[in-house]
């Protein structure tokens, strides 16, 4: 390592990390000894863990330990681990009820080795001993760097020979010391956190929202210990430079994402509250993106202050069930603290949402109740029993109203229990609701105490009711312009269809009003002779986007003007285009064609590849996510937030995508724009400029084609350098 890199960053941190509390470990001290099997300081675990748990001897000390190492050759990603790391009844490894009781050391260059494979993280944080948190830091201006360590950590995670090392450790930070650049799809700069994979690890970004006093939480390092440190390191030369006296400051990109997720209140909550293992086609182990922590935070902040009701606005694709998740997880405990035990439920206005949430949260291991009728809810809500399963593990109640939404007798005489409390997750509360005969505006009648908590992913637009008197004011936000800087969620590419392609449309059109004369302008629209050529114009265009995207795995899906015409483009589609292209599988979901479990199957055999286009008409418009969905060709116009949840349909990251692309048929721009005004005119007083950020949301084709020429230019730069 050079020594700018000690100066800049390497050094600077392990200081600022000290001043958080660590207390430096020398790897030359004869007296630090370690199992270089997993890396856990084997005498500062069993001293750590006789002071958490005073009724173990030592023989019971090295029995856990032996247990510990055993559980960390498992093919489980850590979860046995994990849930040995994070146990509050049996022998605690952790001491979360007082965190200051544990013991927490920083060392660096410690070798990572099994057999003849190794590799050395910067930084290491040991907690009680065990390895959970390693810190890698690269030179400013490297903007190579952070990649070039993604990669790397991406086939050093791929090894078996470091299983050990990867079900030990639950967090990681990468740095090059610099700003972020909001202006990169790719994190080429900056400070990132992610959790371990046995794939590729999810760089996330992390943007600050508390203001810290840091005259209280940062301790002093004296110039002695300072000077052993440097000693320590071969690098008491640069203890007099002006630039590793600046890289000491609390305010560089690294010392602050270390004071953001290090310091000791944000390290408890993160290791035991906002790390969720996640089965699906694998099993993933996933970290709580910043928004969900400071959402958390603030529900937190809410209650405490008293307040029962509120809104989360946090964009599409952002992670809202996933949130809801990790607050049940976050208020079982709050709750169990006040001696009371909570009730989650979590409402939804639709079937195709009740499955969607539902298995969401069956994959992060919650046990589910799905009710979709009247008579289940009333027995339901009526009970006063706040877990239904007999393993005592977490669990949730998913609540389709659709078909009673306007019976409030449902839920009138609910029994009042103060041992119990009630937490309501109201999704897509950006719809309007009928504050006299709606099911969630009779919650209050129906238990004055219960929590409700409103999210959704757009501003609350309605003339007819208000939804924030209903669900209260915004408890936190999270907005578009936010998502696509930190790469959860991407911008669009409106793309117009060819002019020439318009003109001949427009003929076609007119010829068939001729001949139809009064006809209905659906039926017009759904003629063969105007469907074909706009079906031949989607493949042609899907066939050429797969080939300059070079990904053969996008789908694509065609929002059709009427039932009439999907039905028109899927015959077309099953004559023409069946093993006769590229692109040649394609489904119809439509909700009168097929059973709920056949429309089940064929968005699954979407999602899985297996269908390369969906031809719908108001279906899967909302709450449907595939994140393969990369083209999607409007057919019709669509009108205010039903818009914004259509476009962002193809916003979801995916493979090395930058952009999703929406091919407008229907001249939707307008439409788009009117909407952004109609939000900016109700919600300016909260919300001032915000208007510039949903524009934000579409790219323009001139930027794309700078954009992409950049891009190029760079991976030019990259393979210039690499072969010279």
């Amino acid at each position: 390592m050079c020594s700018t890199e000690n100066s800049r960053v390497k050094i600077p941190t392990i200081l600022h990390l000290m001043r958080l509390g660590y207390e430096y470990l020398s790897l030359q001290d004869p007296n630090v000894t370690w199992d270089k099997s997993t890396n856990i300081f084997t005498n500062i675990f069993y001293q750590s863990i006789k002071r958490i748990n005073p009724e173990l001897n030592d023989i019971a000390a090295e029995r856990v330990y032996d247990e510990i190492s055993l559980c960390l050759e498992n093919e489980d990603l850590g979860r046995t681990f994990f849930t040995k790391l994070t146990d509050r009844s049996g022998i605690r490894l952790i001491d979360f009820d007082n965190f200051d009781n544990n013991t927490f050391n920083v060392v660096t260059e410690l070798t990572y080795k099994k057999d003849d494979e190794r590799f050395r993280p910067d930084i290491i944080l040991l907690i009680n001993g065990m390895p959970l948190v390693f810190i890698e830091v690269k030179n400013i201006n490297n903007k190579d760097g952070v990649l070039a360590e993604h990669k790397r950590m991406q086939t050093r995670f791929q090894n078996k020979k470091f299983r050990k090392f990867i079900n030990l450790t639950q967090l990681m930070l990468f740095s090059n010391n610099m700003e972020y650049d909001d202006n990169s799809s790719l994190p080429l700069a900056g400070a990132f956190y992610a959790t371990t994979s046995y794939h590729k690890p999810s760089f996330n970004y992390f943007r600050e929202e508390q203001e810290f006093n840091l005259t209280k939480l940062l301790s002093t390092v004296d110039d002695e210990l300072e000077t052993f440190v440097l000693k320590d390191n071969n690098l008491i030369s640069i203890k007099q430079s002006v630039e590793f006296a600046e890289n000491k400051s609390p305010d560089t990109p690294t010392n602050r994402i270390c004071t953001s997720l290090l310091q000791r209140e944000r390290l408890a909550f993160i290791l035991e509250f906002a790390l969720v293992y996640v089965k699906d086609a694998s099993l993933q182990k996933h970290i709580m993106r910043y928004p969900q922590i400071f959402a958390t935070k603030a529900i937190e902040q809410h209650l405490e202050a008293g307040l029962k009701k509120g809104i989360i606005w946090h964009t599409q694709g952002s992670g809202k069930t996933a949130l809801a998740y990790f607050n049940v997880k976050y208020l079982s405990h709050y709750f169990k603290k006040k001696n009371v035990i909570a009730k989650f439920y979590f409402i939804v206005d639709r079937i195709s949402l009740l499955v969607q949430a539902s298995k969401e949260f069956k994959s992060r291991e919650l046990v589910v109740h799905e009710i979709d009728s009247r008579e289940k809810f009333a027995r339901d809500i009526k009970q006063t029993a706040a877990i239904h399963n007999n393993f005592g593990k977490p669990e949730i109640t998913v609540v389709n109203i659709q078909k009673f939404e306007d019976d409030p007798d449902v839920i009138k005489n609910v029994d009042y229990n103060l041992n119990i409390q009630r937490v309501f997750f109201l999704d897509e509360v950006h719809r309007s609701y009928n504050p006299k005969g709606s099911f969630l505006a009779n919650l209050e009648q129906a238990d004055r105490n219960a929590i409700k908590i409103g999210l959704t992913g757009t501003p609350l637009l309605g003339d007819e009711y208000n939804s924030k008197s209903l669900f209260g004011g915004y408890i936190h936000k999270y907005y578009y312009n936010a998502s696509i800087k930190d790469g959860y969620t991407l911008r669009l590419i409106r793309e117009e269809i060819a002019t020439s392609y318009k003109l001949t449309l427009q003929e076609i059109l007119e010829k068939i009003k001729i001949l139809k004369g009064d006809a209905k302008k659906k039926d017009i629209y759904a003629d063969e002779k105007f469907v074909e050529p706009m079906l031949d114009y989607i493949v042609k265009d899907f066939e050429q986007a797969r080939i300059s995207m070079d990904d053969n795995t996008i789908g694509g899906m065609v929002v059709c003007d009427s039932s009439e015409q999907a039905n028109m483009m899927y015959e077309i589609f099953q004559r023409k285009y069946v093993n006769n292209t590229s692109v040649n599988t394609a489904a119809i979901i439509l909700h009168d064609i097929g059973t709920k479990e056949e429309r089940k199957q064929l968005v699954k055999d979407f999602k899985a590849g297996k269908i390369d286009f969906l031809f719908v008409f108001e279906m899967l418009l909302t709450g449907f996510d595939a994140p393969r969905l990369k083209k999607l060709y409007i057919g019709r116009i669509i009108k205010a937030h039903n818009l914004l949840q259509t476009l962002t349909r193809v916003n979801r990251t995916y493979n090395n995508f930058h952009y999703g692309y929406v091919v407008d048929f229907a001249g939707i721009e307008e439409e788009f724009e009117k909407t952004n005004q109609d939000y900016f005119r109700e919600l300016q007083s909260e919300l001032g400029d915000e208007i510039e950020n949903y524009k934000n949301l579409f790219k323009s084709q001139a930027e794309f084609v700078v954009s992409f020429s950049i891009r190029i230019f760079y991976e030019l730069i990259q393979i210039f350098i690499h072969i010279f």
